[in-house]
């Protein structure tokens, strides 16, 4: 496990299935998710977490209370989200970044303990055991803390107002060589 702060949570592995709920309780209050789509995600979230090399993260209180997780897995073409990034990848020539890369399929901090570090923490934490050269990821395509984030462990945009479908809103598809990039020592 790793220590963030001497008295605020803690990163360690996370078994997802056994604390999906938990989990999704997060991510609803982090994305802003209704009860019909927590209940979605919740089936492709145990599914995810079957396919090989599919691992999570959790950020937990000292009394054990989830307060953020990071899960990911190498990424496969013959997935459904790759299905659906790989056209807008192709016509500018990315689509390679497919290939043996380590997504991040998802990364939530609850409201309470967000700019705290813990985000970053579980994302490098999570990346720095990948063995594929390079992360792949999908954020909503808005200036925001996540991307500012993402861009600070050296993403970058490889395809803008991707469209996923039923998403209300359109995505950006974010790459970053391995390891990501820290901040630089004060």
């Amino acid at each position: 496990m790793t220590p963030l702060t001497d008295d605020a949570v803690t990163i360690g592995p996370l078994d997802l299935a056994a604390r999906v709920d938990e989990a999704l309780a997060v991510q609803a209050l982090a994305f802003g998710l209704g009860a019909d789509e927590v209940g979605v995600r919740r089936h492709i979230v145990l599914r995810h977490m079957t396919n090989p090399g599919a691992r999570a993260l959790g950020a937990t209180t000292p009394e054990g209370r989830l307060v953020g997780f990071v899960y990911g897995q190498p990424n496969d073409r013959a997935h459904w989200w790759s299905t659906v990034v790989e056209p807008y990848l192709r016509p500018t020539g990315l689509d390679p970044w497919l290939d043996h890369s380590f997504v991040i399929t998802e990364l939530h901090v609850h409201p309470d303990f967000q700019a705290r570090g813990i985000g970053r923490t579980l994302i490098t934490t999570l990346t720095d055991s990948a063995s594929q050269p390079r992360s792949i990821l999908s954020a909503i395509d808005i200036e925001s803390p996540a991307r500012a984030l993402y861009r600070s462990l050296g993403y970058t945009d490889l395809a803008r107002q991707v469209l996923f479908p039923s998403a209300p809103r359109p995505y950006a598809v974010m790459g970053a060589p391995l390891p990501l990039l820290r901040p630089p020592a004060p």
